[in-house]
């Protein structure tokens, strides 16, 4: 008998370790009321324009409740927050459903970042706007009145970039120093990455810096403008562009629908897409670069080199795209 209760109890400790591994295998991640999360691309644009995709190849359009153009979106702590012409600012905690926030600015915003538990937006003529939640946002006190055009955080500091080569610095988005950046050129899009900062602008412009502080130039292979509007918003005729870091490569895209990729940020190499349409801007995210611009088109590449056009569905312009992690 008692040789009978040992394989008894052998075989029930086996059955109930086979069966807890087996919960808690496998690649989705889920919540306490067992729903499943996974990451979501969201892209927006002119007229109100929002898309989004789980995958970067399918896209669904949702509904914004604004018809102004949205120049910029990020995510952060559970929330996408995309800001836009005249003072706009929605939220979203699925990408899906959007509500409308109070600025206290009639500025157009055109970038906007999440880091150190705090958004920032930055637009026309130095605004720059803080918030903790994304609901109820601070304006603050800017050096420059130069218009800001896109804002990152790295390193434990926010730099935004902007008009005439203007950089700043904050460390909490409060108070800002004006740092040079050694160009007059407009900064369109920067990024942080590998332990450095990377901002593009006009005629292939690209600077490079460890601490934000002290910048210097590198050579892009390119002179067309790395930008991200065209007209006045900002002053960069030829259109749109951006930059971001991912799989251990930064990404940068142009105004005649090239895309160069850099290990460092100093050595950059051009990639063919096969659009000459203008790309606006380029995220990473669940092992994918994305790239939005005119005409609602959409590229999408695994490691930078090779890019596929996606279906969109939109002819309007995309200007902005983010990847919630």
């Amino acid at each position: 008998m008692k040789y009978l209760l040992i394989l008894l109890s052998l075989f029930l400790f086996s059955f109930t370790y086979i069966s807890c591994s087996s919960s808690s295998d496998g690649g989705s991640s889920t919540t306490t009321d067992n729903t499943t999360t996974t990451g979501l691309f969201v892209t927006v644009g002119d007229s109100g324009t929002i898309l989004t995709s789980s995958d970067g190849t399918s896209w669904d359009n949702r509904t914004s409740g604004t018809s102004k153009f949205l120049y910029g979106v990020t995510y952060g702590n559970g929330l996408f927050v995309t800001v836009g012409q005249n003072r706009t600012i929605l939220t979203s905690s699925d990408g899906i459903s959007w509500d409308d926030r109070t600025t206290g600015t009639s500025n157009l915003l055109y970038g906007v970042t999440y880091g150190n538990g705090l958004f920032v937006t930055v637009g026309w003529k130095g605004t720059i706007l803080t918030s903790p939640d994304g609901n109820s946002w601070t304006k603050r006190t800017s050096v420059t009145s130069e218009s800001l055009y896109e804002v990152t955080y790295g390193n434990g500091t926010f730099v935004t970039v902007g008009n005439t080569g203007t950089i700043l610095t904050s460390s909490d988005g409060s108070s800002w120093d004006n740092r040079t950046s050694g160009t007059s050129n407009q900064l369109l899009g920067v990024t942080y990455g590998n332990s450095i900062f990377v901002t593009v602008g006009q005629s292939g412009t690209i600077l490079t810096s460890s601490d934000g502080t002290t910048w210097t130039s590198r050579t892009s292979e390119t002179t067309e403008d790395l930008c991200r509007w065209g007209g006045k918003f900002p002053p960069c005729h030829h259109g749109y562009g951006g930059v971001t870091y991912g799989n251990s490569i930064f990404v940068t895209v142009d105004s005649s629908g090239t895309i160069l990729t850099s290990s460092d940020g100093t050595t950059w190499t051009v990639r063919i897409t096969g659009t000459w349409r203008n790309l606006k801007e380029v995220t990473y995210g669940n092992g994918l670069f994305v790239t939005v611009g005119n005409l609602g088109i959409i590229y999408t590449s695994p490691e930078g080199t090779s890019w596929t056009t996606r279906t969109t569905g939109t002819p309007k312009r995309l200007s902005g795209v983010t990847y919630s992690q």
